[in-house]
């Protein structure tokens, strides 16, 4: 890492753990995909979601009563908060549909593009000023969506279009976000989260039907998603209040080389050329994307 002399040592020093702890958060989340694809491939899916969401909430619960903040508020009907929660099972829908069909690899190279996606959102629904460079960026990074996904070649698989779809409900999902009133909590805001995406369990499997009585070796592998989730929320959570966003947010795209390695080791994935072409051009782009942002800021506090 490149020592910035201008940084006082305890900022270097935060910024350092940052990059640390989001670093470990993007190994936790490529675990707990790696544990969510093993689940689906004999769990239906609506069992899973809703698995995840009733494991899930009192976690948050916990968080906001120590924090003195209820859950049940008026808060939780606010439209910021409403579109939020159908963003967020949109999301975790074809996720969760994406991880069952499609390798590990290809899924955690297109969400990549979910900074991009929240980048073009902001212009095109908070009208943010995004440069023509960014703008070339996002450019470039759908263009290696298209090469990951390869659509029109001998090798396309349609089920990867859930995952584009999963970058849509995502960037709904955060977009929304910045809308929610600052005085809500995250805590609040994932509790709600949570007990929507419960929600959406329950009504895939009232449409779906096939729930079944979970196995021992399920059961550790659902415990295991919701242990390696929580844990890497509670981590990228930390990165973000320790040190710089513009500083640690980059390393957000390690979740890839962790993706794509535990699939080479536990599921015997090889990514092709075409595929590791595409993932590069994406975190190339989001990288550029992001040292122009921290540019642009630079330079507002300058002037």
């Amino acid at each position: 890492m490149i020592r910035d002399e201008t940084l006082r040592p305890d900022t270097q020093r935060d910024n350092l753990t940052g990059i640390l702890l989001m670093l470990g958060a993007m190994a936790l989340f490529a675990v707990e995909d790696l544990f969510l694809k093993w689940a689906a491939a004999g769990l239906p899916l609506g069992q899973i979601i809703l698995i995840s969401g009733v494991l899930g909430v009192p976690v948050f619960v916990l968080m906001a009563w120590r924090t003195g903040r209820r859950i049940l508020t008026k808060d939780a009907l606010h439209p910021a908060v409403i579109a939020r929660n159908i963003g967020e099972m949109i999301g975790t829908a074809s996720f969760v549909a994406a991880l069952a069909v499609v390798p590990l690899g290809t899924v955690a190279a297109v969400l990549q593009a979910m900074p991009l996606a929240v980048t073009m959102g902001a212009a095109l629904v908070f009208g943010e000023k995004v440069g023509w460079r960014r703008w070339t960026a996002i450019t470039v990074g759908f263009a290696g969506v298209l090469l990951v996904v390869q659509p029109g070649a001998d090798g396309f698989r349609p089920e990867a279009l859930l995952v584009l779809v999963t970058v849509a409900g995502m960037t709904i999902r955060d977009l929304a976000s910045r809308a929610i009133p600052r005085h809500v909590t995250t805590a609040q805001v994932s509790a709600w989260g949570l007990m929507a995406v419960t929600v959406l369990g329950v009504g895939m499997l009232g449409i779906t039907g096939g729930a079944r009585g979970v196995t021992g070796p399920e059961a550790l592998i659902l415990l295991g998603a919701v242990i390696f989730g929580t844990s890497g929320y509670w981590a990228v959570t930390a990165a973000t209040r320790t040190g710089e966003v513009a500083v640690v947010a980059p390393f957000r795209y390690a979740r890839l080389v962790f993706s794509m390695a535990l699939g080479v080791i536990f599921l015997a994935e090889r990514p092709d050329t075409l595929t590791l072409l595409g993932a590069g051009l994406i975190v190339g782009s989001g990288l550029y994307a992001f040292a122009r942002e921290r540019a642009r800021k630079r330079a507002s506090h300058a002037g």
